[in-house]
């Protein structure tokens, strides 16, 4: 199933999760963000590596700022809403990008 529709039938939609359970979600996003760039910063002391930990930190950064305006989102009760349409983001979308901001037709017209 394409991840730009819902489904028709009631009965195959993930039920809506609470916000105990999107603030775990992005926990363990945030930990394992934490943990990569960790990694990263014990690794790069190579200095033929640098250059390339330093463009996987600067992502791992700019994802942990995603996770954080996620929580942000929660904690003002937007989260699940697209920024681009202001309709719902899909579970699905949420279930493998919890710190998703826009539907998956928004974030192709931003990209």
């Amino acid at each position: 199933m394409s991840l730009d529709t819902t489904p028709s039938d009631s009965a195959h939609r993930p039920q809506q999760a609470t916000a105990d359970e999107i603030r775990r979600r992005l926990e363990h996003e945030r930990a394992t963000r934490l943990t990569q760039l960790r990694a990263l910063a014990e690794a790069a002391e190579e200095a033929e590596a640098e250059q390339l930990m330093s463009g996987q930190k600067e992502t791992l950064e700019r994802v942990l700022k995603e996770i954080d305006a996620a929580f942000a989102r929660v904690e003002a009760g937007g989260y699940g809403t697209c920024q681009g349409c202001d309709r719902p983001i899909p579970a699905e979308r949420l279930e493998i990008l919890p710190y998703a901001r826009y539907c998956v037709p928004c974030q192709r017209a931003t990209t």
